[in-house]
């Protein structure tokens, strides 16, 4: 049930008390929002609690299985459960060995929490950064289908909203067909790091190019091309399809499509690093091109074999700079790196969340082609 108030002469609509439950594998992420959140109430005259943070216990029996408990009433109110599946430093007692979890064990949790709620909230949405299973996403020959399959689950738990960033193919959410999927980039908040950091690249934009690592990513490298006014261009990756490895087909070599690099800055942009290996290769391939400044900017940095190789990189002048935001976690010592951006979207998913709350539309937010227009000054 909705709840109108005035506020300033004007009449708010929420979808009831707002109640943030913040898993353990991001709760230092949920404090930032709900402080966040909280600031912009008290800028616009509104009283607000102490916190939005529901109070929950993730317990984990010696045998690996777990439970949820709530500690706090979530009755009537409009319930955001925010998630970080691909934490991997979250550990657990298996057996007397430590254990970490994996983004299997996260997902279950979040059911768990919905489990709990038990169906007294006025509204259930899911916050999930980095979409679980998102890179197993259509099926080629006789596999599972994951991504689809944790949708339809969700939407039948009575999920009402699933709130995700640079899902890895947005058309995942055809999958469901009455849960709301909201898939938010973080190209402004990337792109003002980086202005913030690059002035003088930015103000010689004739010099500098967007590139893509790969086909998929076209898409992506000409949003920010056509945006920021620069050219674009794509590295293509030939791939060995006769072997598998760790679940892929390795890359033989990868070509290069689009203006010559030499003497220009350069800006890779990708939604995730994994092992990073693909990409460095690309860092080294666009300097053997006499490339000048190189950066890389990715929405998630996961670093499965840690960040080494693109300290590498900066120690030997290939790599300027990387951008990855803090939608999900990275290696401890990362941030601390001078050439490491860790971009802070806490400030951006408290104002999307905010407006859901009030039931206000989310586009003056997500328009990150005015508001980036607006900080380059075009």
């Amino acid at each position: 049930m909705a709840h109108k108030y005035m506020f300033n002469g004007i009449e708010i609509d929420f979808a009831g008390d707002l109640g943030i439950i913040a898993m353990s594998n991001c709760r230092d992420f949920g404090k930032k929002i709900d402080d966040n959140i909280r600031r912009l109430r008290k800028a616009a005259g509104m009283l607000t609690p102490d916190t939005f943070l529901i109070d929950i216990d993730e317990i984990r029996f010696a045998n690996g299985e777990g439970k949820v408990l709530i500690n706090d009433s979530v009755r009537g109110k409009d319930i955001f459960i925010i998630s970080d599946t691909g934490n991997y430093s979250q550990t657990y007692k298996l057996y007397g060995y430590d254990n970490r979890m994996s983004p299997d064990e996260h997902y279950q949790d979040i059911k768990r929490v919905i489990s709990a709620i038990g169906g007294k909230a006025a509204r259930v949405n899911v916050v999930m950064p980095m979409l679980y299973a998102s890179r197993q996403d259509k099926r080629k020959g006789r596999e599972s289908l994951d991504c689809s399959m944790i949708l339809q689950e969700l939407e039948n738990m009575g999920v009402r909203d699933i709130i995700t960033f640079d899902a890895h193919n947005a058309a995942v959410q055809n999958a469901v067909s009455v849960m709301s999927f909201e898939n938010i980039y973080a190209t402004y908040e990337i792109v003002k790091n980086f202005i913030a950091d690059e002035p003088d690249v930015m103000a010689d934009r004739d010099n500098l190019l967007i590139i893509s690592p790969d086909v998929g990513g076209m898409e992506r490298a000409i949003y920010y091309s056509t945006v920021m006014r620069t050219d674009v261009g794509m590295f293509y990756k030939r791939r060995d399809y006769s072997r598998v490895e760790s679940g892929r087909n390795p890359i033989v070599q990868h070509e290069y499509l689009g203006k010559d690099v030499e003497g220009k800055n350069v800006i890779i942009i990708d939604d995730m690093i994994g092992t990073g290996e693909s990409m460095a290769e690309i860092v080294r391939e666009l300097k053997r091109r006499n490339a000048n400044k190189v950066f890389v900017a990715a929405t998630f940095g996961m670093f499965t074999r840690g960040i080494g190789v693109f300290g590498e990189l900066h120690d030997q002048g290939l790599l300027t700079r990387l951008y990855t935001t803090n939608l999900t976690h990275v290696p401890e010592d990362a941030p601390e790196k001078p050439w490491f951006n860790h971009v802070d979207m806490s400030p951006f998913a408290a104002e999307l969340m905010n407006n859901i709350n009030m039931n206000k539309s989310i586009e003056p937010v997500i328009d990150a082609t005015t508001r980036l227009k607006n900080a380059i000054g075009i």
